[in-house]
């Protein structure tokens, strides 16, 4: 058995990175001549009608699946090592490929129906990972991503019977049509909500940091390149028609909002899963609202570099969790640097990467997005969202940083912890190369034309300010004793409001159920269980039931009657024809 997967994980680990060499390959050839390539596939014929499969492979599409299949191979051979202990791992790594293939499923179709079936197959595997330690947290978890997911299942299906009023489903020609039809913006705006659930905007935000419930190499794939990125993904694809919509003003104000949410609540959290989990519902609100600018190369971009440095953090988080007996509360954490020198210099890095530390891969997207901000004509407000988001970042980075590499630890008084697990060791390494030459790499090819942001200095060193703002802040937090804390926090439900997310999980909870499960459960009494059962199904069995006892009671047991009634009708019958 343990053979078996062993060989299931290798035979994944070089198929993936093989496929990732291939794309790399084919995105330079595209990008280089400028090329698209338009496959139709004809599955099946049958009566004039066919059934097609068409598959858009231009540098974009590309790109985005070598990046998918690089980091789905590290975080499989990754698996082998932190899973070992797991009895059923052929399982779980067929769990993850049937996930990699939603993905490139979605990536690849310019049609409405196959991005349905790959968004949908997201859905599902992601409730399958979720629940994959089969406890109550987890199965709570895992139905509150999935019916989350279900809302922009439903909405991208109405999508799918909207277009029908264009004769076809492949939605990479209608764009601009649409953009000039004013009944057909519905699409647009029912693209903009199933993208904000897939990739946890206000108010559906709750999902993402209870989706930490799955395994660790599960939490690497999904925050990176897969589940969260299929909303941005498609709002890029569909960016031609939404650039000059109303409903992307909206979408600025709540994607500013999640980021600055995010980062607030990743300052209070304690759990290691759910601190790196908020930081990337902050930065995916950062994609969200650059792309809402109309900027969806910026958001692309952003969104490539996030995947290498977010899957590298989820990583050593998984490594630092298996050293501390499956421990992820931080305070219990501390001088893990002496311990394991390689693992911390990976999360170093990464989270170096996720302030924008220059010349590291987050750095080049996050510095082009801000400056691009500083250029455009927006209001205080939203200005304000981004700048102190990114200050949050840096606050929330330094406050882990000193609780993992600088505090004592605190777990116990014996243990033995160790940096020798060669596999994990060599996916980070893989992923580590790749998030420090990834940034300027993208540049250099995604921009083939020079961003030009002239600003005044003060403005345009307003970044490196608010970092170090962020930073000082961080180290000082972290440096405070309980008391000194409160008080610098102020008062208990002001840390509690913050700390549960501004109540998202709360409302996102009880509020549905009292809302619509109770509702649902009053109609399926009084409709489909009451009136309606009554009037049909139970009605129609009552009468007929009635009638058959009736004509049973004639017929078996009293002979006399029915002959007396026999005679009777007879005689009124020939009285009536005497007259």
């Amino acid at each position: 058995m343990k053979n078996m997967n062993n060989f299931i994980c290798s035979i994944s680990f070089f198929f993936l990175f093989f496929f990732s060499l291939i794309n790399f390959i084919f995105m330079m050839y595209f990008i280089m001549n400028d090329k698209v390539l338009f496959l139709e596939w004809e599955i099946i014929t049958f009566n004039s009608c066919m059934i097609v499969m068409s598959i858009l492979l231009d540098w974009m599409s590309l790109l985005f699946m070598m990046f998918v299949s690089m980091i789905s191979s590290v975080v499989i051979y990754y698996s082998k090592s932190y899973m070992s202990s797991e009895l059923n791992l052929s399982r779980f790594i067929i769990l993850v490929l049937l996930f990699v293939l939603s993905m490139i499923l979605l990536i690849i179709s310019p049609n409405i129906i196959s991005i349905f079936l790959g968004w949908d197959g997201l859905g599902l595997v992601s409730y399958c990972l979720v629940i994959y330690y089969q406890n109550i947290k987890s199965y709570n978890s895992g139905m509150l991503t999935a019916l989350t997911n279900r809302i922009g299942d439903v909405l991208i299906l109405m999508v799918i019977s909207w277009m029908l009023n264009y004769g076809g489903w492949n939605y990479i020609f209608y764009l601009e049509i649409m953009k000039n039809d004013f009944s057909m913006m519905l699409i647009g705006i029912m693209i903009i909500m199933a993208a904000m659930t897939k990739s946890a905007q206000i108010p559906f935000s709750a999902w993402l940091p209870a989706a930490m419930a799955a395994p660790t190499p599960v939490s690497a794939l999904v925050h990176s390149s897969t589940l969260v990125t299929a909303g941005v993904y498609l709002l890029i694809r569909f960016n031609l028609l939404l650039v000059d919509m109303f409903f992307m003003k909206i979408l600025l104000l709540l994607s500013g909002l999640t980021m600055f949410m995010a980062g607030i609540s990743a300052n209070y959290e304690f759990d290691l899963k759910k601190i790196i989990a908020l930081s990337t519902l902050s930065q995916l609100g950062l994609m969200m609202s650059i792309l809402s600018m109309g900027f969806p190369d910026l958001a692309f971009f952003h969104l490539l570099t996030h995947a290498m440095f977010k899957a590298l953090l989820f990583m050593c988080a998984g490594v630092i969790i298996h050293m501390m007996n499956d421990m992820q509360d931080i305070r219990y954490m501390g001088g893990i640097s002496v311990f394991i020198p390689m693992t911390s210099l990976c999360l170093n890095i990464s989270n170096l990467a996720l302030c924008g530390i220059p010349f590291l891969a987050g750095f080049y997207s996050k510095d082009m997005i801000l400056e691009m901000v500083s250029m455009s004509n927006l209001n205080l407000l939203i200005f304000f969202l981004y700048y102190v988001s990114t200050g949050l970042t840096m606050f929330y980075t330094i406050r882990l940083l000193m609780y993992l590499m600088i505090n004592d630890y605190n777990l116990m008084c014996i243990y033995n912890l160790y940096d020798e697990d060669y596999k994990m060791l060599k996916s980070m390494m893989i992923l580590m190369l790749m998030k420090v030459i990834s940034g300027s790499f993208l540049k250099w090819m995604i921009f083939n034309y020079p961003y030009m942001i002239y600003l005044p200095f003060n403005l345009k060193m307003m970044v490196i300010y608010v970092s170090l703002l962020g930073f000082i802040m961080g180290y000082m937090v972290s440096n405070m004793n309980v008391y000194s804390m409160n008080k610098f926090l102020m008062t208990y439900s002001l840390s509690n409001f913050l700390c549960m997310m501004w109540f998202l999980p709360s409302l996102s909870t009880y509020s549905m159920n009292y809302l619509f499960l109770n509702f649902g459960q009053n109609l399926l009494k009084i409709i489909d269980m009451g009136w309606n059962e009554y009037y049909s199904g139970q009605g129609m069995y009552n009468i007929l039931k009635k009638y058959s006892i009736f004509y049973y009671f004639f017929q078996m047991n009293n002979y006399k009657i029915y002959l007396f009634s026999f005679v009777f009708w007879i005689l009124l019958m020939m009285f009536m024809l005497l007259i």
